[in-house]
């Protein structure tokens, strides 16, 4: 079965439900986790004189947030007795990053949560998870 699931989180409550989930998987079936969260790019426009924020202090914001969000799985992890490990990554769309993640780190699935929008809104809307089901050959396990 799994040895080695890839567990991405953004630190939403949907996402916080998704780890319970994928703890209790890797405690069954004797997998280790790894925690992923990917950092947004810097929103920088050419056609602005004027930054909202300065890139250092952005990138020293994601990558606080980013490090509690990851500290919840491997404190969860830890208390199931489930190996677990950390990684960040910046990029233009998380999905991007949750595949490159996966394949990099030689994860054998990928669990995550869904909105479970449905209809034209998620069509119109479209998912983090949907693109990772749509563009990746790593097995996808939805949790909702």
């Amino acid at each position: 079965m799994f040895k080695h699931i890839l567990v991405p989180t953004d630190g939403s409550e949907l996402s916080k439900k998704a780890i319970d989930g994928a703890i209790t998987l890797a405690r069954t079936v004797g997998a280790r986790v790894t925690a992923y969260a990917c950092l947004p790019q810097y929103p920088y426009s050419p056609y602005s004189d004027v930054a909202i924020e300065p890139p250092g202090d952005f990138q020293t914001r994601s990558e606080r947030e980013a490090r509690t969000h990851l500290q919840e799985i491997e404190d969860a992890a830890r208390s199931a007795g489930v190996a677990c490990e950390s990684r960040t990554s910046v990029h233009p769309s998380p999905y991007l990053g949750i595949i490159e993640a996966a394949e990099s780190g030689g994860c054998d699935v990928i669990f995550m949560a869904s909105h479970g929008r449905r209809g034209l809104g998620s069509l119109l809307i479209g998912s983090e998870t949907q693109r990772v089901l749509t563009h990746t050959k790593i097995p996808v396990i939805v949790y909702r």
